[in-house]
């Protein structure tokens, strides 16, 4: 059987891997359970008990008293775990239907399948210990940004040492800045998204091309933003290319969008340094839909804004020569517009829109004479 040394060496282990002795206790009577049933049969229902104090370990199978055939005739019996009540009377005349009947097993030759058992669930139960350890040290950091060390680059993916945890960080092409490449020691700041509980990965997926990562730059270099002197009302961004970012402050005398500025861009330059001076456009808040739907399309001036409240459609009018700059290429600026908003948008020059203009009326004139 198990010798006395066995109870000095699991004191050892809980001293090493800062667990309590009665956690210890737990996981190894789980071990042991499924040792005994690899012995006995897998269907048989066990337990087996530590006791430090004696230095010992008790086995018990158990089963549960049940009506016999002839009172319970379409019941499905497992004999493995159920006994008829008539047998249990044989035992007990004291049993009932819903007793458990414990028998103390012998544990001869228990001690090779036992070692071999705790070995695996030991080790199981340790990995699982130390990643729940992790992911919650990382899931108090989720929604922020984080420092981290470039360990190793496999093709498109990009490993990182998460400081603080044991877990590492993966940073795949999807999530990486278009552009930038980082080579083994670089130091590099990512998003730590919203962690799911039942994420079994060894590593926890970040990102620097999320709308969040940009929010979370501006958090960390404007301190009116920090404070919520000054808020973010919404931001909208294709990582690479561009990012507008809606600002507002309750505050008469702070500016918002110079807040995010900063002195001389001194604000605003680290965070382009940080996403490769990907474009950014701060735009004024406005509770004014029309306002705030023609600040949008910044930097492309807007002539005029027409627009449906009740299907949030907005029709904008912008000079001629300035069309191009308010759509964008391949349509990024109105598009980032219209998730800044959440309105659709459509871009009107100011020569289509009175060609479209003139047509409608002639169109309601045809329709009154006939």
């Amino acid at each position: 059987m198990i010798s006395k040394d066995f109870f000095a060496a699991l004191d050892m282990m809980a001293g090493e891997r800062n667990i309590s002795r009665d956690v210890i206790i737990k996981d190894m009577e789980e071990a042991l359970s499924i040792a005994f049933r690899k012995m006995q049969g897998e269907a048989k229902s066990a337990r087996v008990e530590l006791n430090f104090d004696k230095k010992s370990i008790e086995a018990y199978s158990y089963v549960t008293v049940v009506a016999d055939e002839d009172d319970n005739p379409d019941k499905e019996f497992d004999w493995d775990k159920e006994i008829r009540l008539s047998e249990a009377h044989e035992i007990n005349k004291k049993y009932k239907i819903g007793d458990v009947i414990e028998t103390k097993e012998n544990l001869k030759d228990f001690g090779r399948v036992a070692a071999i058992t705790i070995k695996q669930v030991m080790t199981g139960k340790t990995r699982e210990r130390a990643r729940a350890h992790a992911l919650e040290e990382i899931t108090a950091r989720q929604d922020q940004i984080i420092t981290a060390k470039v360990t190793k680059i496999d093709s498109d993916i990009t490993h990182l040492e998460i400081p603080g945890s044991t877990l590492g960080g993966v940073l795949n092409s999807r999530n990486t800045i278009p552009g930038q490449h980082f080579k083994v020691g670089d130091f590099l700041k990512v998003y730590i998204p919203k962690i799911s509980n039942d994420d079994t990965r060894g590593e926890i997926y970040v990102t620097r091309t999320s709308p969040q990562f940009v929010r979370a730059l501006f958090d960390l270099e404007v301190p009116e933003i920090a404070s919520g002197e000054v808020q973010i009302k919404s931001i909208a961004r294709e990582a690479g290319y561009r990012t507008k970012i809606c600002v507002h402050s309750e505050i008469a005398n702070i500016d918002p969008i110079g807040a995010c500025v900063g002195a001389k861009g001194s604000r605003i330059n680290n965070i382009l340094a940080e996403i490769q001076n990907e474009k950014i456009d701060i735009i004024p808040w406005s509770d004014d839909p029309l306002e705030f739907i023609a600040s949008s399309l910044s930097p492309a001036p807007v002539l005029r804004v027409e627009a449906n409240e009740v299907d949030r459609v907005a029709r904008v009018i912008v000079p001629n020569d300035k069309l191009s700059l308010a759509i964008g290429k391949s349509g990024m600026n109105v598009r980032l517009a219209a998730k800044l908003t959440g309105w659709r948008i459509d871009v009107k020059s100011e020569e289509r829109a009175a060609e479209e203009d003139a047509s409608f009326t002639e169109e309601y004139k045809f329709g009154q004479d006939n």
